[in-house]
């Protein structure tokens, strides 16, 4: 009795969810592999223009505080 239940447990995952899960599995392995959509391009170019213009910011930032303030870089140590 227990072996037909597990026996039909196994038959049922082989049947439905292995398959399901393979197929799903190689879906995302073949998007991967085909990099980055023009949507995602364009994002990860704005992200970069963005993060150009902050360095610039707490360059000029930066640049201000050692003026004022010389010491302000210890004071956090």
């Amino acid at each position: 009795m227990n072996a037909d239940i597990i026996m039909a447990t196994i038959i049922i995952f082989l049947m439905l969810v292995a398959p399901i899960w393979l197929i799903l599995h190689y879906r995302s392995k073949r998007q991967v592999s085909q990099g980055l959509t023009e949507e995602e391009y364009s994002q990860l170019n704005e992200l970069i223009t963005r993060a150009d213009k902050m360095a610039q910011r707490i360059d000029t930032l930066e640049s201000i505080l050692d003026t004022e303030s010389p010491q302000w870089r210890g004071r956090d140590e």
